[in-house]
């Protein structure tokens, strides 16, 4: 139980991971940077391929647009298919290729069509005509004939140089990477220079000196494959009717017959008529008339030449029935001779049995025991009359399937006469050929496949139009955008929905900025909460993705903010740019003048509009500090008054001191005391009274 469920659950992550892949893929352009990397390898593997032949053309390539087509459908994943299975001839099976087509089959398949094309062929022949003849099986697709003997047994590169291929991810399909050196065709005595490649061989690039068709110009330089040329200069040569000349620009081949007309005589020389030049010998239709030497008929051929000859009448000539022979004057008829006529009948098998006689015999009225076509009956009835009787031959045809249902048939059954109408392996069409045994010819019906717009096509065998990937299209996807621009993205023809939209999304926000990131009008979105699980062994789903339309973001444009105690402007985003406290201490000067405001960085109402920006306003703390100005020097009396702005006042106070003689205390003023000078101070400190101390 544990091992299964340990498996269960290995399946089950593989199947999550596939299809989270799918999803992945569907909405990226992933496989587009794919098919973009294979692009460029094959380009790279075909230059490879191309560099010695390009090399004698000074990189003129325009010859080898076919054999790249074949190697383009050898690269393509589906592009080569196999006629006789219908299916994709990939790159590590053994494959056989045409020689006269350069169609591409497996192996294996094309020895069976081999096979049951040679059973086909022989199987009405007898054991003794069987071997005799070196009967050919013919291509499923040009029906090129191809001996017994040379039915492939093996698997070989292109060029036949190397047997079993091995499989190499930078050589073309099926190559040996070597030079071809397949002989050109028509041959001219080069051999190919490209490497081992599919299709046919392009035209030899070799330069070889040559003249024109003509003989009249010099010989110059050029293409073995376009050697032959011309100079375009009158041809010259004398014509069939010896008269006249060509006057046909340089040609290749014999000149055309001669397009003049002149007076001609008949054979006979009795009328003239225009005639072709080149047609000089022609007859008129009146008998010859001339007098024959027997003087007495005259020659009755149509327009002759050279002398007529003897009468017909003359000499010795035999009766009707050609037993007798006599001598008589031409004006003379030869007469019967009276025998029995005893020529053959056209039963062949009876004689004429009457007398000698002019024109033909009558036809045989003997009775005889005749045995009808199929030998099972016989009747005695006239010898010029057929038999057949009524039995209808129950033999089963070469198709090996229909009765023949002729009626008397000799044993020797004609084909099958009707429609064989098996379903193909196209699945499309039934055979269209007359009743047959072993398989079917494949479909000769082409499919286009196109893409999505219809502008490219390609052409697959019937049958495979639903296995084959479409072809690439160059041309710009023509579909409206799916969002709200009015354009989308340029990019190529595709199925399926069109890749997620990369443009600026640009709606006019609230603030009036433009929205800057990429288009949210098709969001994926993780759908989860849907689904409610049936119970605690229900193991829980992946989300389910959903396309939507996502909201704007909110605007990050940077806006310059003040803060709120005015002691900095910092870029906030849009959608955040309000006033702020920069955390610093509010730092107005209080009505005191004395102290700032210690709260920390707040909004400051303007008393009025003339004010300074820098004022304290009501939100600004109280001062609540006594006064701590400093006092007049000899004041030691703190300011009754709280933190104010100005001066402090006059110090009121009484001072108690003792005076000079430490025997009386008095009571002064601070600020006489502090404002006297030293003299003053002297007096005030006196107490008037006389001076205790000895002198």
């Amino acid at each position: 139980e544990l091992s299964s469920q340990k498996k269960f659950d290995e399946i089950k992550k593989a199947n999550q991971a596939a299809a989270k892949k799918l999803v992945e893929d569907q909405f990226s352009s992933s496989s587009e940077d794919d098919d973009e990397d294979a692009e460029i390898k094959q380009g790279k593997i075909l230059a490879k391929t191309f560099t010695i032949y390009t090399s004698q053309t000074d990189g003129d390539a325009s010859e080898l647009e076919r054999t790249r087509q074949y190697m383009n459908e050898a690269f393509q994943s589906g592009a080569m298919t196999c006629l006789i299975c219908i299916a994709s001839v990939k790159r590590n099976q053994a494959v056989w290729s045409c020689c006269g087509c350069f169609c591409i089959f497996h192996l294996v398949c094309i020895q069976k069509w081999a096979k049951d094309s040679l059973f086909l062929v022989s199987s009405p022949l007898t054991d003794d005509d069987f071997g005799k003849k070196d009967y050919p099986w013919p291509c499923p697709k040009c029906r090129f004939e191809y001996k017994r003997s040379e039915t492939p047994s093996r698997y070989y590169c292109y060029c036949g140089k190397v047997e079993n291929p091995t499989l190499d991810p930078w050589l073309v399909p099926h190559s040996c990477g070597q030079i071809c050196e397949r002989e050109f065709k028509p041959s001219c005595g080069h051999k190919c220079l490209l490497l081992c490649h599919p299709g046919p061989c392009p035209p030899c690039p070799k330069m070889v000196t040559t003249t024109c068709h003509c003989k009249k110009a010099k010989p110059v330089p050029r293409r073995c494959s376009a050697k032959e040329w011309s100079c375009h200069l009158p041809c010259g040569r004398t014509l069939l009717c010896g008269q006249h000349t060509c006057e046909n620009s340089c040609h290749a081949g014999d000149c055309q017959p001669c397009p003049r007309v002149s007076k001609q005589r008949c054979i006979c020389g009795r009328q003239t008529a225009e005639r072709l030049c080149a047609s000089p010998q022609w007859q008129c239709d009146q008998v010859c008339g001339k007098p024959l030497p027997c003087g007495n008929h005259t020659c009755e051929q149509v327009c002759h030449a050279g002398p007529c000859g003897d009468c017909p009448r003359s000499g010795k000539r035999s009766c009707p029935c050609e037993k007798s022979k006599f001598t008589l004057p031409c004006t003379e008829d030869v007469p019967t001779c009276g025998d029995s006529c005893d020529k053959v009948l056209e039963c062949g098998i009876h004689k004429c049995s009457q007398r000698c006689h002019r024109g033909p015999c009558e036809i045989c009225r003997q009775e005889v025991e005749k045995q009808c076509r199929c030998g099972k009956h016989t009747r005695r009835m006239p010898c010029h009359k057929p038999y057949l009787c009524e039995t209808k031959c129950t033999k089963i045809r070469d198709c090996q399937k229909h009765q023949c249902r002729r009626k008397c048939c000799s044993g020797n059954c004609p084909p099958c006469d009707q429609v064989c109408g098996r379903t193909l392996g196209c699945r499309n069409h039934k055979c269209p050929s007359g009743c047959h045994r072993g398989s079917c010819n494949p479909c000769p019906e082409t499919v286009d496949v196109k893409c999505n717009c219809g502008k490219t096509v390609i052409k697959v065998p019937c049958g495979r139009e639903r296995t084959i990937k479409p072809p690439k299209c160059k041309q710009l996807c023509s579909r409206p955008p799916t969002c709200h621009h009015s354009t989308q993205e340029k990019h190529y023809c595709h199925f399926g929905r069109c890749p997620p939209c990369r443009q600026s999304c640009q709606k006019t926000l609230t603030c009036g900025h433009l929205c800057p990131v990429s288009c949210h009008d098709e969001a994926l979105v993780k759908q989860t909460g849907l689904h409610q699980s049936a119970g605690p062994w229900e193991q829980p789903s992946e989300p389910a993705f959903i396309q939507t339309a996502l909201p704007c973001p909110p605007c990050e444009v940077p806006i310059p903010v003040e803060c709120l105690g005015q002691h900095e402007v910092s870029p906030l985003p849009c959608h955040s740019a309000n006033p702020y406290s920069c955390k610093r201490f509010c730092g107005r000067l209080l009505d005191c003048q004395n102290h700032t405001c210690m709260k920390e960085c707040h909004h400051v109402t303007k008393l009025n509009s003339s004010a300074d920006g820098k004022k304290v306003g009501p939100e600004c703390s109280q001062c609540e500090e006594e006064c701590t100005k400093s006092r007049p020097s000899g004041c030691p009396h703190r300011c009754v008054l709280p933190c104010h702005p100005g001066d402090c006042p006059s110090c009121l106070q009484m001072l108690k001191i003792k005076c000079h003689c430490k025997l009386s205390i008095l009571y002064i003023e601070c600020l006489k005391l502090t404002c006297a000078d030293l003299k003053e101070k002297e007096c005030l400190i006196s107490c008037k009274n006389q001076c205790p101390k000895e002198v």
